[in-house]
């Protein structure tokens, strides 16, 4: 076992995974986090069965089950039409094939779930406020330069998201592509959502530059409300607050079931969407990337929170079995998570421009192969993704 701590720059859902699967195997970690206060921005997230195979394997899977709310089906919508194109049944079937089931969460109750078990662990310090600035390494330990000083450790995992420090100083590959999608989100009691509409289900209504997304979450307390328009801007903007007159503004040519959901959304924030390209090294010797740091994706997929959850879990199987060499380590972690989240990365572009927001031809293709696709068919399609733990690809 390496006589220093591991060092991991981010306490997101990515950064504090790792410190659990680390602990696990009975490594020590320091992390440190920016922010004043642990916590996370940002209200629902879909997780597929992949992202509670990697809970089980960290030794929280219980305590993650606990917190979801378990959705009947994944629905798409035609937002145009207000029409039906498809559902994916998530009963006993789906778990069966998946080994685990799908859910919806608040994303502060997941990271709630990893913080309780780093604040209890010995194992494991983290330290707030703390500003990341660069890091420098001889081949046997890692500084890592920090606004409160430097911490020294046996290896360092950037988990600071799409705009890490560390990779800026080991990629060097500049700001993320903005794709001018933007997303505004929303929560709202049940009691104001249509009552036509109060589906137990992750819903997506798709439409031509544009989709909906709505399901129930806190117990079916409240429903989480995200929209997405392609409005072309080019600023990186993070929740801001806006108007739902500006909302709406996207909305205009989707049929009004649709578009009442956005008439009752309230204190709607935006975001505008961006990712990177992915790229085939996230090492420089005993350091090392993770979750958006590494592969940052654009929503459409619902799993950039589960491959950085699957990135901890192949993080700690590979520092436990080759711990006498890190740099071995980490090199057979990347070569292990490289393909598989760079396939993620890819799909989610591809799915926002040919599933969720296409027009006309377009539209009718993947209304006509996905309304034709059995509960088995889903499953055969979908199993590669959902059926890992981020060990296998």
């Amino acid at each position: 076992m390496p006589s220093q701590p591991i060092l991991i720059a981010g306490a997101g859902i990515g950064g504090l995974a790792a410190a659990v699967g680390l602990a696990r195997k009975g490594l020590r970690s320091i992390v440190v986090e920016q922010a004043p206060i642990l916590g996370e921005i940002g209200a629902g997230i879909q997780i597929g069965p992949n992202a509670f195979h990697a809970f089980d394997y960290l030794g929280v899977g219980d305590e993650a089950r606990s917190k979801a709310v378990y959705v009947d089906s994944l629905r798409l919508m035609d937002a145009k039409s207000g029409n039906d194109i498809t559902s994916i049944p998530l009963g006993e079937q789906f778990r069966k094939r998946m080994g685990n089931p799908y859910a919806v969460v608040h994303r502060a109750d997941l990271h709630s779930v990893l913080l309780d078990f780093c604040e209890a662990s010995d194992l494991i310090e983290i330290r707030t406020n703390t500003l990341v600035n660069g890091y420098d390494q001889d081949g046997k330990t890692v500084r890592l330069n920090t606004s409160l000083g430097v911490f020294e450790g046996s290896a360092l995992i950037g988990a600071e998201g799409l705009r890490s420090p560390i990779r800026a100083q080991m990629v060097g590959d500049g700001e993320p592509r903005i794709s001018g999608h933007t997303t505004y989100r929303s929560v709202i009691p049940t009691e104001q959502m249509p009552e036509d509409l109060r589906w137990n289900a992750a819903t997506l209504w798709a439409g031509p530059k544009c989709h909906i997304v709505h399901y129930p979450l806190k117990g079916g307390k409240v429903y989480n409300l995200v929209v997405t328009y392609h409005r072309d801007l080019q600023e990186p903007i993070v929740g801001r607050p806006v108007s739902r007159k500006e909302v709406m503004q996207g909305f205009e040519h989707i049929a009004p079931r649709a578009r009442q959901i956005i008439e009752h959304g309230q204190d709607w924030k935006l975001w505008v969407l961006c990712d990177r390209d992915p790229i085939s090294n996230w090492r420089d010797g005993r350091v090392a990337l993770l979750g958006d740091a590494a592969h940052p994706m654009l929503q459409y997929f619902a799993q950039g929170a589960c491959m950085a959850l699957e990135d901890a879990v192949c993080l700690s199987h590979c520092m436990e079995n080759y711990s006498d060499n890190i740099e071995n380590a980490l090199e057979t972690y990347q070569t292990m998570r490289r393909v598989r989240t760079a396939r993620v990365q890819m799909n989610s572009r591809l799915i926002g421009d040919y599933i969720y927001h296409p027009d006309d031809a377009q539209a009718a293709v993947r209304d006509h192969v996905m309304s034709n696709m059995t509960p088995d068919e889903w499953c055969d399609q979908l199993h590669w993704l959902y059926g890992s733990n981020g060990l296998e690809n």
